[in-house]
């Protein structure tokens, strides 16, 4: 074995995707001593995705001070990568659910820090930003992002305010025309990992608003404020939003941010093959060795195990998924060019209970494969010296 790629998702709540990079190449550098190992960690635009594209390219954090997930100050940070001319700014990072802790509330929750962090990258002097939609415990259709870069909303009286998810149905007005100037100059793209619109019974509020803490009443006036603000921004904008896919990111934010921004809503796995010239590195790779903490029906939908194995599989290498848990509809992504998938939970428990155990299993795991793939080589070269005889 010459080459091979390790470029897994972060294991929720578990391993970021670094931390798995640097058990699973640990145990292979052991049993493949020869071989070189391309540690590529990412992220699919959650929390994380700054420190991911770091890694993976380099560059650096630049530090600011922002308004939080229920409008309090708070220090946040963006990347810059190399060069100077892109960088990668995450909504988790003062949006994101973690931040919300025991207050979760998706009604009330802004992504007005999420604008503030565009205009310092914008000020900053970059011509293109990356923007990391996952994570939110927002719903307000990136309303606040659009406030804070300078688009008024006003109601029937004419007064100015920032919408949140409780209030997105009180918009009548919406005015673009003080959009900051330096972010009508560059370039968007929002990562999505999900196709999800902007409102209906598979849109933000009614698949992920339970998430954020909305209960059944809360998320039929979520869903409702979408609306709304999905058909004042055909009126007032001329921009059909209402069956976007991904338009549901992020409480709604990937339609607001096409809207407001006419950002570029793409699968945050394809973004980051792009930037790190996947396709490329794949030249002499032998194996591939990606990941995530649950695979199921949704991995095939943008997420970076699909992503992965879809362009290597057009290069016939194969790729191997060491993934938390195997869920029902799994199956379904040997379709995409997986080869073969393993989870590291080594015996029956609650993920309460195996969270804590995880380092140590997907050493395990990583072990037994190894170990596997080694005797495969083994195997295939006696045979190769048979047949030369």
């Amino acid at each position: 074995m010459k080459k091979i790629i390790l470029i897994p998702d972060s294991f929720k709540g578990t391993m970021s995707s670094e931390t798995v990079c640097r058990i699973m190449s640990g145990v292979l550098q052991a049993h493949f001593p020869d071989a070189e190992l391309v540690s590529i960690p990412v992220a699919d635009g959650g929390e994380g995705s700054v420190d991911c594209f770091l890694c993976a390219l380099g560059g650096k954090k630049k530090y600011v001070q922002v308004h939080g997930v229920f409008g309090e100050p708070m220090q946040s940070c963006y990347g810059v990568l190399p060069g100077g001319k892109t960088a990668v700014v995450e909504l988790a990072a003062c949006a994101g659910l973690p931040l919300a802790k025991d207050r979760l509330n998706p009604g009330k929750a802004t992504t007005y820090g999420v604008g503030e962090l565009l205009l310092a990258a914008a000020e900053d002097g970059v011509e293109q930003i990356i923007l990391g939609l996952g994570g939110s415990a927002t719903n307000d259709g990136g309303c606040g992002a659009a406030a804070a870069a300078g688009v008024v909303f006003r109601n029937k009286d004419g007064r100015s305010f920032v919408p949140t998810g409780d209030t997105l149905a009180e918009i009548d007005r919406i005015d673009c025309s003080g959009l900051n100037p330096l972010l009508r100059k560059l370039s968007i793209t929002a990562m999505c990992d999900v196709d999800s619109p902007p409102f209906g019974e598979t849109g933000a509020a009614y698949i992920f608003a339970p998430q954020k803490g909305a209960d059944r009443e809360a998320v039929i006036r979520l869903d409702q404020g979408l609306r709304h603000l999905c058909k004042k921004i055909a009126e007032e904008l001329g921009t059909d939003v209402s069956g976007l896919p991904g338009g549901g990111a992020a409480g709604g934010a990937g339609a607001g941010m096409h809207a407001f921004f006419h950002a570029q809503l793409k699968p945050g796995i394809e973004t980051i093959l792009d930037l790190t010239n996947f396709d490329f590195c794949l030249t002499g790779t032998d194996l591939v060795l990606t990941g995530e903490g649950q695979i199921d029906g949704q991995s095939l939908r943008g997420k970076v195990v699909a992503g992965v194995a879809r362009r290597a599989a057009k290069q016939q290498i194969p790729v191997v998924a060491v993934v938390g848990s195997i869920a029902d509809g799994a199956e379904e992504i040997y379709e995409q060019g997986v080869t073969a998938m393993f989870s590291i939970n080594t015996k029956a428990m609650d993920f309460s209970q195996s969270r804590w155990e995880s380092e140590k299993n997907l050493k395990i795991t990583m072990e037994n494969l190894s170990r596997l793939l080694s005797a495969g080589f083994q195997h295939t070269g006696r045979t190769a010296k048979g047949k030369e005889r």
